[in-house]
């Protein structure tokens, strides 16, 4: 990368074969072409071929193969071929999930993509930041996003916010003169980088580096070289199936050596073997698990959360501390006038009144000496000033209008040393120079003060009042601005900004959202502790905190200064009465995040910088801003939210618990059927009877009819009390004392009414008691579904509340009739012709399991009742 830094502005324009009058269209189009969109690039992406084939890298998978051929070379081709077939389509399924998410992560970024102003052919045009190249001149104003690193060629007082790039939070001034010697990257004050913000002035930059090339682009190749790490839940899963492999491969060992014992051949041992193993795999678990994550994430989508880690969706469940940012998150991003001090009183923005002259002269000063404006309801340039805007919007005048018809003359403006801007208009004929900024700045100045009664010389009574009401306005975390005005005609610079009119005072803040407050109390009453962390003042932060409750009585506020201050045990001593941190760096956030998981907390933290990217790292659940934030910080996060909207946390901790849930009553459901089957099988090798089911059998089941009961249980609303639980404990597993006991329960109900059923079916001869054995394991299978949605009974639920779970009920039966009443099926599925009386012992067979299951759950649900 060149050192622009240390090249003048006309050697740098020399260099790009351009001018200010910018590229042309032809210019643009060919070095578009020539280094590509000015995006970052995401890390090195499997390719579909090698996603489809990392489906098969696993040992239950491994064991499924291993039956396949054991059944080919028992001349058992049907089940040969229904193996494969299942597990190429499980593959399949894997690789279209992992496809989509890719999809749905491109068109997350194309959404968040902002625009810029360039000049091209002498024209100003704004156009998609993607078509950003080399050599562009870039116009650049307050409130607008850098979108490519630059050399400042003309600046007119630019202040550039780089904390996502360098964590300084405060504003840099910019200039455009030549630097020389090595610079380090915060000091480079004629350069502007991609991911800074506008915050004052304006300037004219010519872009030098796009895409990966700027230094954010830097920051992001890091970022895309970290690798990924498994879920928790993912890691219980691989724990499990391990366990599983293992068990089912002595279990398998043990039945072929106790077959062979009792005198049968090695190809029926083998086939008991293999009946058990495709018996004990849930071949369906890894498919419905991400399914079921799937719908989940596809929900807390259209809520405005995007989930791009799946970590975030069972991590939700479990966040027990919510670290957020201020500006736009728990507030509305829009400056908003509260109050105005003029005439010795303090009204509101409505009590303006243009027919007295000091309140039209400080409505022309509001106007007037504004740099900002409104096109479409969408408000440009610095927040402050717009908000003055839509001030005079609301009393029905057009700012468009004044300025159309009063032009400016002359102009000084902000800068940080000064505290204010200064224009000149000539109002009615008379030359008037009009003057916003900071009290401290301007009231010095003033020697007369604008009264109802006209002008009047200032006294030191006047000030000590106006200091008072400007005191009062920032102890209610407001935000003020000071008005004044001369009648002058002499030439309009720094050295001429004295001798003014005092006007007034205008007070404005960002507001709270206005559903953080239920929000916050929602959180609160989940057993999440929601923290405000912001680069705002103390007392700003303070008062909104206090509005939307996350600050209570006996809570403390502290700047990132006082927290350098304290060493680790001292904040461990006060951290949980801390709700506020104000004025934090980056690495204040890190410290924060840290501190909460030393005491075993699940923190999540939200962040739009890059260098909030390690702070998204660290966190449990880094959730980046959709609207604001770097894409940096949105491949470090966890979930993206779009709308930049704390309420939509809140709704994904809800929707992450439920995603939860769903998955694990899941898992019951498909463990509890396939224990069934496990001990079926076990009895009847150990009896010494025939085998009770052809793997085909147990494959149609686990395949066909437990996936749609599976699936529809994933589809279960929430309960109303998911947030009034403690957060789940993250080192809980899904395999609890309690859930196996449950498993194991259920699955030997089940398997009792299997075996009944089998040994009703064997006077009719093998085949018959396995078709009969096999129908009422599906069957109840089916029923058990019903089970399977919650720890509540059908009754207090309501049958109709999960119409998915009818219909996979429904569908499950139809299923099953077909093989069962459609002859050209009976010899694919090793099933035969049963009669009346046989259907109907195993129709009150399988429903017998539910009706104990649901009796159990009743009383539960009598007895939770009334304690």
């Amino acid at each position: 990368m060149a050192d622009w830094y240390q090249k003048t502005g006309e050697e740098a324009l020399k260099h790009f074969d351009v001018t200010t009058d910018g590229l042309s269209s032809e210019q643009a189009a060919e070095r578009l072409k020539k280094d590509g969109e000015n995006v970052l690039a995401e890390g090195k992406k499997k390719t579909v071929l090698q996603v489809f084939l990392s489906q098969f890298a696993d040992l239950l998978v491994l064991i499924l193969i291993a039956a396949a051929i054991i059944s080919m070379f028992s001349g058992n081709i049907e089940s040969t071929i229904v193996i494969f077939a299942v597990i190429i389509m499980n593959a399949i399924l894997g690789t279209a999930q992992h496809v989509k998410a890719e999809k749905s992560l491109d068109s997350l970024k194309s959404l968040s993509s902002p625009s810029a102003k360039v000049i091209r052919d002498g024209q100003k045009l704004e156009i998609d930041s993607k078509k950003v190249v080399a050599g562009d001149i870039v116009v650049l104003e307050a409130g607008d996003l850098v979108v490519a690193d630059g050399r400042i060629i003309r600046n007119y007082s630019l202040q550039v916010n780089e904390s996502s790039l360098t964590g300084e939070s405060t504003n840099v001034d910019k200039n455009d003169e030549t630097l020389s010697g090595e610079t380090p990257l915060a000091d480079r004050a004629n350069m502007v980088f991609s991911g800074s913000l506008v915050t004052y002035g304006r300037a004219l930059v010519l872009v030098t580096e796009t895409g990966m090339n700027t230094e954010i682009g830097h920051i992001a190749s890091l970022m895309n070289s970290a690798k990924e790490k498994k879920t928790p839940l993912q890691q219980s899963l691989d724990k499990f199936s391990g366990k599983l492999a293992i068990i089912i491969m002595v279990i398998c060992a043990v039945v072929f050596g106790l077959s062979l014992w009792q005198g049968k051949t090695i190809i029926d041992s083998l086939m008991f073997a293999v009946a058990l193993a495709v018996a004990a795999i849930p071949e369906a678990l890894s498919s419905i698990v991400t399914i079921v994550q799937a719908m989940g994430t596809q929900k807390m989508a259209k809520e405005n959360a995007v989930i791009k880690d799946l970590k975030a969706v069972e991590s939700l469940g479990c966040v027990s501390v919510i670290c957020s940012d201020k500006t736009g998150t728990l507030t509305q991003n829009k400056m908003t006038v509260q109050r105005i001090y003029i005439n010795g009183e303090s009204i509101r923005e409505e009590e303006l009144d243009i027919r007295l002259e000091s309140h039209r002269r400080l409505i022309y000063d509001m106007v007037l000496n504004n740099d900002s404006s409104i096109v479409d309801g969408k408000g440009i340039g610095d927040p402050t000033e717009y908000a003055l805007i839509e001030t005079s919007r609301s009393i029905g005048l057009d700012e468009n209008i004044i300025r159309d018809t009063l032009g400016r003359v002359e102009e000084v403006p902000f800068d940080s040393d000064r505290k204010m801007m200064s224009t000149k208009y000539k109002l009615h004929g008379v030359p008037h120079i009009l003057t916003k900024g900071a009290l401290d700045s301007i009231l010095d100045r003033c020697v007369s003060i604008a009264t109802k009664d006209g002008v009047r010389p200032i006294t030191d009574e006047d000030k000590k009042i106006i200091l008072a009401q400007n005191n009062k306005y920032s102890e209610e975390g407001l935000r003020v601005l000071t008005f004044a005005y001369k009648e002058s005609d002499e030439a309009l610079s720094v050295e001429t900004e004295y001798d003014y009119t005092f006007l007034g005072l205008v007070a404005m803040i960002d507001p709270p959202r206005e559903e953080s407050k239920a929000a916050v109390a929602d959180a609160i009453r989940a057993g999440i502790k929601p923290i405000m962390i912001t680069g705002d003042h103390k007392i700003t932060a303070s008062a909104i905190a206090k509005q939307i409750g996350i600050m209570r009585d006996g809570d403390m506020a502290v700047t990132g200064m006082e927290l350098d201050a304290m060493n680790d045990e001292e904040l461990d001593r006060v951290l949980e009465k801390i709700s506020v941190y104000a004025r934090v760096s980056p690495e204040n956030k890190i410290r924060i995040v840290e501190a909460w998981q030393r005491k075993g907390n699940i923190v999540s933290m939200t962040g739009d910088g890059v260098n909030d990217a390690p702070a998204l790292k660290k966190a449990d659940i880094g959730v980046a801003m959709g609207i604001t934030g770097t894409e940096v910080s949105k491949d470090a996060a966890s979930m993206i939210l779009q709308d930049d909207n704390f309420a939509t946390i809140i709704k994904a901790v809800a929707n992450g618990r439920n995603v939860y849930r769903n998955i694990r009553n899941a898992i019951l459901f498909l463990l509890s059927g396939n224990m069934a089957g496990i001990l079926t099988v076990l009895f009847t090798s150990i009896m010494a009877l025939p085998v009770p089911f052809e793997p085909v059998h147990l494959l149609f089941i686990n395949l066909l009819t437990d996936s749609l009961p599976a699936l529809a249980i994933g589809m279960e609303k929430p309960e109303g009390g998911l947030l009034s639980q403690k957060p789940r404990d993250p080192n809980k597993g899904i395999l609890t004392k309690d859930f196996t006991a449950l498993m194991f329960g259920q699955g030997a109900l089940i398997a009792v009414v299997v075996i009944i059923a089998f040994y009703l079916g064997l006077p009719y001869g093998a085949s018959a008691a396995a078709t009969m054995a096999f129908s009422t394991l599906t069957l109840a299978r089916l029923f058990h579904g019903f089970n399977c949605r919650s720890k509540r009974s059908i009754f207090s639920l309501g049958l109709l509340s999960n119409l998915y779970s009818v219909g996979a009920f429904v569908l499950g039966c139809l299923l099953l009739a077909l093989v069962l009443f459609v002859p050209a099926l009976h010899s694919l599925f090793v099933v035969e012709s049963l009669d009346g009386m046989m259907y109907a012992y195993v129709a009150l067979l399988a429903f017998a399991p539910t009706v104990v299951i649901q009796i159990i759950k009743a009383i539960s649900d009598k007895v939770n009742k009334t304690s």
